[in-house]
């Protein structure tokens, strides 16, 4: 069979046969040609003045009642009778009736309506009026043919429900079921809020930094490797940007943020998408508990702003998400969960054994620090216990050998300044009270850069030293905030995974 011929994934939602759908595909293109060789091609048309949206004349028909009105759309039903029929278009902002009378449009023009098809796109100028049945009504005195669909659509019965078809063709998607457009309508809103608050509440500025870089750093994960040609470079894509705003706040821009898209190289799943939005944005002279501010402000009011409430309900559990948020500490969250004591256990030997006791792997352990085994039984133990992260919760306390960005804390300077938001379980945010030691982040760095050169964490920090540098220069106190956008855009419209509030999530290709 012929690429032409062959039924792509959305026919076959279209509840045809194969035989079927390249008998309409053919019957559709025979009618293109129809068209184009009567001198009316309709890809020639350029535009349509627009005035009026269905749900603009819906919602106030008072006013349009008896006015001329200029709509476009896809036409999505028709229901031919003779020598009228009626059609509902979809334009921007829903559906609309149209009655379309041969005597009002011309036989002409009638004839060549009776060849439409279910996904071709009109423009319709009428008079706006009511039914005898109460439908509001748009009666064409001008139809005009703007694109011809040459695939068939879903039919309204049985729509278009595969997930994988869904994510692969959001266009066909968005066009069928109206609820994933309102979905992407309140990611708009949240990002706005997001970027209202930065800007109005807490004088944030926001910037662009970098995504192609040789150092991708800022974060503990694997990136995307690319190359550059002209200049024989490898580069990577970022994984973070947390660096390139932290040197912001060393030239003085006190107040830095930005959103945008970062890449990294590891697993997929509901929570997962290799290709994300991310937030981040730091603080020159605030603190841990200054990001805490801003973080709950952030995420409530983005949720008021789509929803008209600060409470939000997440597949049947109910979050308030009004600020104040309760914190809890790791090493307290580790105690409560497993009964192990680390506030009690001062070396990595008894570290190691007081977990192995409660049920980890010696193997897994036997080159973890205290601090590490503290993280890793917290990952493994306490993040997928029903109810117990559910939040809105902050976790403090973060060992110092996971969190190489982070001011240690003057207390316990085997901990830092560090903190992990969490929302159904999730991880939302994560925010420091920045460090800002030039030699102690040289330390680090070296620490992690051997980890990653002995092959021990291919996630490991890399050295980068014009960071370094930029520190030695001076950096103030300073409280750094990222925030995961799609985690809270899933949380806040009620999104199971991932890929739904994401227009075109990665997907394996059909032919791989």
């Amino acid at each position: 069979m012929s690429d032409e011929n062959r039924m792509n994934p959305m026919e076959e939602a279209a509840g045809m046969s194969e035989q079927e759908l390249n008998e309409q595909r053919k019957i559709r293109r025979d009618k293109l040609k129809a068209l184009q060789d009567a001198g009316r091609n309709p890809y020639l048309i350029e535009k349509w003045d627009q005035d009026a949206y269905s749900k603009d004349i819906k919602d106030n028909f008072d006013e349009y009642d008896g006015k001329v009105v200029s709509i476009a759309g896809r036409m999505m039903a028709k229901r031919v009778m003779g020598k009228a029929a009626f059609i509902d278009i979809q334009d921007d902002k829903g559906r609309i009736q149209c009655h379309i009378k041969r005597d009002l449009i011309g036989q002409e023009e009638y004839k060549w309506f009776k060849t439409s098809d279910i996904g071709d796109i009109y423009g319709v100028v009428g008079k706006v009026f009511r039914t005898q049945k109460g439908e509001i009504t748009v009666e064409a005195t001008q139809l005009v043919l703007l694109s011809k669909s040459l695939q068939v659509l879903p039919d309204k019965w049985s729509g278009l429900k595969d997930m994988d078809i869904r994510y692969r063709q959001r266009y066909v998607d968005l066009i069928v079921n109206p609820e994933v457009k309102e979905s992407f309508i309140k990611r708009t809103k949240i990002i706005k809020e997001i970027k209202r608050t930065l800007e109005e509440d807490f004088g944030y500025m926001e910037v662009d930094t970098p995504i192609l870089t040789t150092i991708a750093g800022g974060a503990n994960a694997r990136p995307f490797e690319t190359h550059h040609n002209t200049l024989h470079l490898d580069m990577k894509m970022r994984i973070s940007n947390e660096l390139f705003l932290k040197r912001l706040i060393v030239g003085g821009i006190d107040r830095v943020y930005e959103m945008g898209k970062m890449f990294r190289n590891e697993g997929m799943d509901k929570n997962h998408n290799p290709e994300f939005t991310s937030m981040e944005c730091y603080y020159a002279y605030g603190n841990m508990e200054t990001t805490m501010r801003v973080t709950e402000a952030v995420i409530s009011n983005a949720a008021k702003a789509a929803t008209g409430s600060m409470v939000i309900n997440y597949q049947g559990k109910e979050f308030d998400l009004t600020p104040p948020w309760k914190s809890i500490d790791m090493t307290d969250a580790v105690k409560e969960i497993t009964g192990v004591n680390f506030h009690e256990i001062e070396s990595d030997e008894d570290a190691r054994a007081a977990a192995i006791a409660y049920g980890m792997d010696k193997d897994d352990v036997k080159d973890m620090t205290r601090g590490k085994i503290i993280a890793e039984m917290f990952e493994e133990y306490c993040e997928d216990v029903p109810g117990f992260l559910d939040g809105p919760v902050f976790v403090t306390g973060h060992p110092v050998e996971i969190s190489p960005l982070a001011k240690r804390d003057p207390e316990d300077p085997r901990i830092t300044r560090r903190f992990e938001a969490y929302i159904n379980g999730w991880e939302v945010a994560n925010a420091f009270s920045e460090l800002n030691d030039p030699i102690d982040q040289y330390e680090r760095f070296a620490e992690q850069q051997a980890e990653l050169d002995a092959g021990i964490d291919d996630e490991a920090h890399p050295m980068d030293m014009d960071f370094v540098n930029a520190l030695e220069v001076g950096l103030p106190p300073t409280g750094g905030l990222g925030i995961g956008i799609d985690r809270v855009i899933m949380l806040v419209t009620n999104a199971p995974t991932i890929r739904d509030v994401i227009l075109f999530p990665t997907m394996k290709p059909l032919d791989k």
